[in-house]
């Protein structure tokens, strides 16, 4: 009897590779990012036509700031465009949209657009797509370790609550409480590594690195990371 073939419940991509392929077309980075976002609308239908429950995007991390001045500005004006459009389309496609990260550092029209968006779309059934914005695996788990440090100066914690603290008590404090861990890790462009995304929450994911660049990355290339993931024995440490 042939083995079931498994769909991740929760898929997370490191969308890299944007301004390479811009560069190859000889045209600005900047060109490139907003090809990636359309991109990402694709998936995200994709994704959910496939079966997958979660799909996690890794937007704008938290290093990069340190890019050139007018990159930054296009990718703020690229995120303010797809989040008001996004409250249209979560509607149609009955997507739930959250937002992981430190929002406090951006500016203030956009944060009230990411609280528009995700109280809009909080009782949608359908896929749960979360945005990566201004995220760094390494900020949120000190943002997290010092909300639980406030909670015990609170007096919220108990010495023998904060003792016995478990792995599932923890998860409560990050940005991404509610959400089973992914499954499946995606990095386009040929890159290898996390670039500090979701370090306690990939664990126990299976990586799959491709040399594509994300916007040319489309459902064919999407199952074969699927067809790659059901070869991969998944054991959690045991035998």
């Amino acid at each position: 009897m042939a083995e079931e073939y498994r769909i991740p419940q929760h898929v997370a991509i490191i969308m890299d590779g944007n301004g390479r392929w811009a560069k190859k077309r000889m045209m600005p980075r900047t060109y490139g990012h907003s090809q990636g976002s359309k991109t990402v609308e694709k998936i995200c239908e994709d994704a959910h036509r496939m079966g997958i429950k979660y799909l996690t995007v890794y937007a704008f991390s938290t290093e990069n700031w340190s890019r050139p001045e007018s990159e930054v500005t296009t990718l703020m004006n690229l995120l303010r465009e797809y989040m008001k459009d996004c409250i249209k389309t979560s509607s149609k496609n009955n997507m739930r949209v959250r937002v992981i990260g430190d929002i406090s550092r951006l500016d203030a029209d956009l944060q009230e657009s990411i609280t528009k968006l995700e109280e809009a779309s909080k009782n949608n059934t359908g896929l749960n797509f979360q945005v990566a914005l201004n995220y760094g695996g390494r900020d949120e788990l000190l943002r997290a370790a010092k909300k639980l440090a406030g909670d015990y100066k609170a007096g919220v914690l108990s010495d023998e609550a904060l003792q016995q603290l478990t792995e599932a008590q923890f998860e409560e404090y990050l940005d991404t409480k509610g959400i089973p861990a992914p499954d499946l890790l995606i990095r386009t462009s040929g890159e290898v590594r996390l670039s500090n995304y979701m370090l306690w929450q990939l664990a126990y994911a299976e990586f799959y690195f491709t040399d594509v660049l994300w916007p040319d990355f489309d459902k064919k290339e999407l199952q074969k990371a699927i067809d790659y993931y059901n070869k991969r024995d998944r054991r959690f440490g045991g035998v």
